[in-house]
């Protein structure tokens, strides 16, 4: 009886001839574009590597002539004493801050955002309101700091995050209306219509079908409001006055501004610890953010 499993066909010669020269060209176009792209990347990477360098200086080699890079040793004790100034609580001021005002933003944006992409409103108000929000861009917060500080003041609020969170989410969500609407576009309707058909409801099929696909647009929003609101400094400095109640970027500048002598190496320890929840939001949101890059929700 002859046996009915087949072998696998080997390769032919030209075809591991094929094969190999496909990986040789791919591998050559990889190292092309990485050549191409490595000035770029020297010129993002070069300020970390100095600020990450100079954090872990002694003191006495900062100003070191000629420059190094690296001290005589690591010097950890950098971080230990610009945590001992209190910033540990700064951190969870601005951590407070950012997240509330995030958070606060999308629960405002999503739904906007949603009602203008399935909806029938009219086309003249969709389009009055998408360059409304564009307008609401253009205007830097700068120009309004001064009637924002005299309704703080008159409310009794100077020193407090309400008003921090609440300036914050306003000056996201026009952004993050823009961005999530263009996203939602982009997913067809059809599949909740189907839905629909099978039964579901509205509420049914926007939360098993419509949410999971938004996602990464969702994320990619709260990513950009999170930038935003973690390195703003003007409008913390015009509102937040005790040390209790700093910001991150109000604990950095107090080491910088009015001093004789400014010890950059600790300057450099606290930019390299305000710069870890950045890093830790883009590695927990780096598969939701690569995807929403790859579907072209930012236009």
């Amino acid at each position: 009886m002859k046996s009915v499993l087949k072998t696998p066909a080997t390769p032919s010669i030209p075809q591991v001839k094929s094969r190999s020269n496909l990986m040789q060209s791919k591998a050559f176009r990889s190292l092309i574009y990485w050549l191409i792209l490595s000035p770029i990347v020297i010129l993002t990477l070069f300020p970390y590597a100095v600020m990450i360098t100079t954090a872990l200086k002694p003191p006495t080699e900062v100003y070191s002539n000629p420059p190094t890079w690296f001290g005589s040793h690591l010097e950890w004790g950098n971080f230990a004493k610009v945590w001992a100034q209190g910033f540990g609580q700064n951190m969870l001021n601005s951590i407070w801050v950012t997240l509330a005002a995030t958070f606060l933003a999308l629960l405002v944006s999503f739904p906007a955002a949603y009602s203008l992409s399935r909806f029938n409103h009219s086309r003249r108000f969709t389009g009055f309101f998408r360059q409304f929000l564009l307008v609401t861009q253009m205007v830097s917060p700068i120009i309004i700091t001064v009637g924002i500080f005299k309704v703080i003041a008159s409310l009794k609020l100077i020193d407090s995050f309400t008003p921090l969170i609440l300036i914050y989410a306003t000056f996201n969500i026009a952004f993050c209306t823009w961005m999530l609407q263009s996203y939602f576009n982009t997913i067809p309707g059809e599949l909740e219509e189907a839905a629909w058909i099978d039964g579901c409801s509205r509420f049914q099929s926007f939360t098993t079908i419509f949410l999971p696909l938004a996602l990464p647009a969702t994320a990619i929003a709260a990513l950009f409001s999170f930038i935003y609101c973690w390195n703003e400094f003007v409008l913390a400095f015009l509102v937040l006055r005790t040390p209790e109640h700093a910001t991150i970027t109000m604990r950095v500048f107090s080491l910088v501004g009015g001093r004789y002598t400014v010890e950059w190496e600790q300057v450099m320890a606290a930019a390299v610890l305000a710069t870890i929840p950045m890093v830790l939001m883009f590695v927990f949101l780096q598969r939701q953010i690569i995807r929403g890059l790859a579907m072209g929700s930012i236009k």
